[in-house]
């Protein structure tokens, strides 16, 4: 059994894997690291390798915590991957955009994919047919964009993300409403569109906190998978032990 720890901007996300399947996820504060930690290896004991990721600077006792219990691996720039990295700066690539084109290459690994992560930023990042992983782009998420519309205002409310009726919005809280929902959508849809023109047979994979909350509201036909990340964080684990 593996378990895979995902370090994010919010949150920390644990998942364990039996035989390449998901057993168990959960999130939760940062806080909460060394009680969540103990009580999976004392629910599954037969977990024997893991793998930490983090978007940021990892806590060495992090690590250690979890190297009491089993065999760690940390994932860095230095870390084994499958594909071909053709990302001009690899050392600045973020390991949330490794597991997802690793959970690209090994899900689609003779086709063209695009993954598309809404999270805290919106992150798009293409792997070709030849297993190439050739970039992508970052963009605000949602509520990054309405925060900065509150933060850098003297007047604009910090709203959570509400279901719009009409891309018109007839009040100031309303018109913020379609600023960023139908804008993000919108930009969706668009890059969607740009990366069809380029590459044929495109398959499209949204994931990420508000997946769900864009996949009804995108015209283009996708696929949803919210356990994305931590399916290509296991991958890359499997791909590490060798």
């Amino acid at each position: 059994m593996n378990l895979v720890i995902d370090i994010g901007n919010t949150l920390i996300k644990y998942a364990v894997f039996e035989n390449g399947n998901i057993v168990y996820d959960q999130s939760s504060e940062s806080g909460l690291f060394l009680s969540k930690v103990k009580g999976l290896f004392e629910q599954y004991p037969k977990i024997n390798h893991a793998l930490i990721s983090s978007v940021g600077k990892l806590d060495r006792k992090e690590r250690d915590i979890v190297a009491l219990f089993c065999k760690v691996h940390v994932l860095t720039h230095d870390s084994k991957v499958p594909f071909k990295n053709s990302y001009a700066t690899p050392q600045t690539l973020g390991m949330d955009r490794v597991a997802l084109a690793t959970a690209a290459f090994y899900h689609n690994p003779r086709g063209n994919t695009l993954v598309i992560d809404a999270g805290t930023c919106i992150t798009y990042d293409m792997v070709n047919n030849f297993g190439e992983y050739i970039g992508g782009a970052i963009s605000p998420g949602i509520r990054m964009r309405y925060k900065a519309m509150h933060n850098q205002t003297a007047a604009l409310p910090l709203l959570e993300p509400e279901e719009i009726w009409d891309f018109i919005g007839n009040s100031t809280a309303a018109s913020m409403h379609s600023g960023v929902i139908n804008g993000v959508t919108q930009e969706v849809d668009g890059v969607i569109e740009q990366y069809r023109n380029r590459f044929q047979h495109l398959t499209v994979i949204l994931t990420g906190g508000d997946a769900q909350f864009f996949a009804k509201r995108l015209k283009n036909t996708i696929f949803a998978n919210s356990k994305f990340l931590l399916e290509g964080l296991n991958c890359l684990l499997e791909y590490n032990k060798r």
